[in-house]
């Protein structure tokens, strides 16, 4: 009989990489790249919410072909990240967690510390992929959907959440660089949030690159028509207005106040992270609107019966963010047609380290 250690011998010795971790993360939160490409005549370490590696950082090749990076110390969070070799993106070959967005993949880095992002030994939900059809789109989608723990008993109705991702995202994004799934369970467990359903749909319709304006209308309608009544019947979910909400950051804040206020009597809490209507400023992506939004929704802004069942509209954006002034003109639009909104200005810009702040606190303010 062959042993693990006779199969091991047994495989051709010659050519063999060398032995390294890739990320290892120190105690002080220093953490070392690696990646063995012993032809390659340059490698950088890139990764958006990496301090300072969002237009790569060199790396040095050791004797053996490795290239290596020490970085930090690096703050508690989840990180993208992948490598340029000679020109080429690439993940980590010795890392097998990933996180996808719209038209690539990522390697992907957790940096414990964070009390409201660490998994803890407290009872844990789930996180399904599901595929449906859409017969808006006439092609199978795919979205991500959060239950709560104890969901699987088969008893009991919950209040949904309906959470979407930004440009170069996808549904995959929220629950894993998001970490939507154990704010969620952290929250639950501490009782500052009601046990919830949360579905993370794709809401990119297509490719997209940066300067492209968003087809924002065909996610709106895949929605409404086909992702809406797909899990309000598929899952165990309450279905009046107050025990619904919708939240998005970027793009899919965007979705978020469209959707909303094309059917203001769905929602009784708004969430919009880093966003706004796009276009409202003169410029941005999106723009171009004619009529514009608010002419567009002008019944609905001005319908004080709507009003009544809006338990809230909560919008959060960093002081670096480059769609706070987009983020500002919407709240001022709205506050001039008589909606109570809560506007709040964090520290820093557009990435994920505000945005999973921004889930932690919404989520314990609906529902309750």
């Amino acid at each position: 009989m062959l042993t693990s250690l006779s199969l091991a011998y047994a495989q051709p010795q010659g050519n063999r990489p060398p032995q390294f971790v890739s990320p290892e993360i120190s105690a002080d939160h220093q953490v070392t790249f690696r990646i063995n490409a012993p032809e390659a005549e340059s490698v950088l370490l890139s990764g958006g919410d990496i301090p300072n590696a969002g237009r790569g950082l060199e790396m040095k090749k050791s004797e053996e072909g490795v290239w290596e990076l020490t970085i930090g110390p690096i703050d508690p969070g989840a990180y993208r990240y992948n490598f340029n070799v000679d020109g080429v993106s690439v993940i980590d070959p010795r890392n097998p967690k990933t996180s996808e967005s719209n038209m690539n993949v990522w390697s992907l880095i957790y940096i414990p510390g964070a009390d409201f992002l660490d998994v803890k030994r407290v009872p844990h939900g789930a996180v399904s992929v599901i595929t449906y059809y859409s017969n808006s789109l006439e092609r199978f989608r795919r979205m991500h959907v959060y239950t709560p723990p104890g969901y699987e008993s088969g008893q009991g109705e919950y209040p949904i959440l309906y959470l979407l991702h930004g440009a170069f995202d996808c549904d995959n994004s929220w629950s894993t660089v998001g970490r939507a799934g154990f704010i969620l369970d952290n929250l639950i467990a501490a009782q500052k949030a009601k046990p919830m359903v949360v579905v993370m749909p794709a809401g990119h319709t297509g490719p997209f690159t940066w300067g492209s304006r968003l087809p924002m209308d065909e996610f709106v309608k895949d929605f409404i028509n086909d992702i809406k009544p797909f899990v309000e019947k598929r899952f165990r979910v309450y279905t009046d207005r107050k025990n619904r909400a919708i939240a998005g950051l970027s793009m899919g804040g965007g979705h978020t106040l469209d959707i909303a206020f094309s059917n203001l009597k769905d929602y009784a809490y708004i969430g919009v992270y880093s966003s706004g209507i796009f276009g409202i400023t003169g410029s941005g992506p999106g723009g171009n609107s004619d009529p514009s939004w608010e002419e567009r929704h002008k019944e609905t802004l001005d319908d004080a019966e709507l009003k009544k069942g809006l338990n809230l509209i909560w919008f959060a954006t960093g002081k670096d963010d480059f769609l706070i002034d987009t983020s500002k003109a919407t709240v001022e639009m709205l506050k001039k047609h008589k909606f109570d909104v809560v506007y709040k200005e964090t520290a820093g810009g557009h990435t994920w380290i505000n945005w999973r702040d921004y889930l932690n606190e919404f989520a314990t303010l609906i529902f309750q």
